[in-house]
């Protein structure tokens, strides 16, 4: 795969007998794959795409321009990752950033490593990030206050109860009592 590419949709399941397919999109606006005229798969074939409909229906076209013949063949696509090139996208805003970025950067809270962001997590009540330790950290500016991009590297603050710092001093009160 080249590091160029940023994955904007992946193939669903087969919708009706024709060949069309649900494609679930990764952009911020799914009207916007049918402009791409040059999806790519991971093994570098070119496809295209024509909304049918809501849902996600689409049709998907080879890089002939031919639809797919029917269901068996959709079918066989089920699973598929579309990619375009970063150079055919915009550049995120300040404080925007692309998926892709943030893969693979190292996290460092309070100048140790915690590993590095192995997967960009959303599922509609804001990301996280998945670290490569096991934890997950909210993408929201109080946990993660500075993405170096030139460096690779972001900042983590988790709080007291993610991190589990609160509870292991010794001497804590509990109920004004010394433990």
């Amino acid at each position: 795969m080249q590091p160029d590419l940023i994955l904007i949709g992946v193939v669903g399941k087969p919708h009706g007998v024709r060949g069309l397919v649900r494609v679930h999109s990764y952009a911020a606006d799914p009207a916007t794959l049918e402009q791409y005229e040059g999806l790519l798969d991971g093994q570098g074939h070119r496809w295209s795409l024509r909304w049918c409909g809501a849902d996600g229906v689409a049709e998907i076209r080879d890089a002939d321009g031919k639809p797919l013949a029917d269901r068996t063949v959709a079918q066989a696509l089920v699973n598929t990752r579309l990619y375009v090139p970063r150079s055919s996208l915009p550049e995120p805003e300040e404080e925007e950033f692309y998926h892709a970025d943030l893969i693979g950067m190292e996290a460092f809270e309070k100048g140790l490593s915690l590993g590095r962001v192995i997967m960009v997590h959303d599922y509609g009540a804001g990301a996280s990030l998945e670290l490569s330790d096991g934890s997950l950290v909210p993408f929201t500016k109080a946990c993660v206050p500075e993405v170096r991009l030139d460096e690779r590297t972001i900042v983590v603050v988790r709080p007291e109860e993610v991190s589990g710092e609160e509870g292991r001093g010794v001497g804590k009160r509990q109920n004004g009592v010394p433990a």
